[in-house]
């Protein structure tokens, strides 16, 4: 059996924490992996690097195309810029892919919640280009360009006709800003109906969007977007399935990706042992399956199967860390993932 390479970022705050009782579970469920430890934001300053994202790690990815990265820390209105924001555009990650269902064990106020959003990753307000015209006065520029709008659109509709997955919607402000969201739309649209007119295609403004998430998010199934957005309607699909702690995502470009929790460092509880690591389990079975797809690795894609399958039967069984009611720690949650790993 192959093992793959993969670059492992374990981040700040808790990070090391839930990467650990991530490894721990693959190691259990023998993925077909080798891990290669790399640091980036607070853990690479505090290790004498001279950047959050020092090259080495870019480098390590480069050589690899695959990572997984645990929570980074960014500053709120001051200090280094995101290492995410820089990760993404150093390595062309355009795509953001973040999957939201309904768990088992874990009561919302929905059920059968089975979305896809999909982020433009590059561009938007989180190009960052801001400037200080007078005392007082901030611009911030929003970048739109055709080639990268029609880049995430026809990624889109590929991902859905891959995933056998039934509708696009597409969130935008195009009453408003004309010329960028409206090219996001005329470049959709454009992809359906040449290429994916099998695909329903539906555009929805975007704050009308997340109203109607709110009454009844089974109306949607791929969710796509530009950067802003997308950030956004994330995080309101995370609360319908029960929070950031459980929500995976993945980062990817047409080389590379990056398989992340999305949740922060949370410093206030790391090294306390009870921050939950189901988020980055579940980016690793997704890693697992991408790897399982991408390489034509059939044991890459059982053992993707398998850890979502023992979280899923921890998640039922009751064992749980605290933010989702339970009583378990960190390590415990990992034991009790691997005590149900089908062999």
């Amino acid at each position: 059996m192959t093992a793959h390479p993969v670059v492992l970022i374990p981040g700040d705050g808790i990070g090391p924490e839930v990467a650990d009782a991530t490894v721990k579970v693959l190691e259990a469920a023998k993925a077909p992996v080798r891990f290669i430890t790399r640091y980036a934001g607070e853990a690479a300053l505090e290790r004498g690097m001279e950047h959050v994202l020092p090259v080495e790690t870019i480098e390590a990815i480069r050589e690899h195309h695959i990572a997984i990265k645990g929570p980074c820390s960014t500053p709120v209105g001051k200090g280094f810029s995101s290492v995410n924001v820089a990760l993404r555009r150093t390595l062309n990650l355009y795509a953001a892919l973040r999957p939201f269902r309904s768990l088992p064990g874990v009561p919302t106020r929905y059920e059968n919640v089975d979305l896809i959003v999909v982020r433009e990753n590059t561009e938007g307000l989180y190009s960052g280009i801001e400037n200080q015209i007078t005392d007082g006065v901030v611009v911030s520029m929003k970048v739109a360009t055709r080639h990268a709008c029609h880049r995430i659109a026809h990624w889109a509709f590929r991902y859905a006709t891959h995933q056998q997955r039934k509708k696009i919607t597409v969130f935008h402000k195009a009453n408003i800003m004309k010329l960028s969201d409206g090219m996001l739309l005329s470049e959709a649209k454009k992809v359906h109906d040449v290429d994916y007119p099998n695909i329903k295609y539906q555009e929805v403004i975007v704050d009308a969007g997340h109203m109607r998430l709110v009454q009844d998010p089974t109306q949607f199934d791929i969710i796509m977007c530009e950067n802003l957005y997308g950030d956004l309607v994330s995080d309101l699909c995370a609360g319908l399935v029960g929070g950031l702690g459980v929500s995976p995502g993945a980062n990817i470009g047409d080389t590379d990706a990056v398989f992340e929790a999305v949740h922060g460092s949370a410093p206030d509880i790391a090294g306390q042992g009870v921050a939950n690591p189901l988020a980055l389990m579940m980016s690793a079975s997704m890693m697992l399956r991408h790897l399982g797809e991408t390489r034509s690795d059939e044991s890459a894609k059982r053992a993707s199967a398998r850890v979502q399958a023992a979280f899923d039967k921890a998640l039922l069984d009751g064992q749980k860390t605290r933010d989702l009611g339970g009583s378990l720690g960190t390590q415990d949650f990992a034991q009790a993932v691997i005590d149900r790993l089908a062999d």
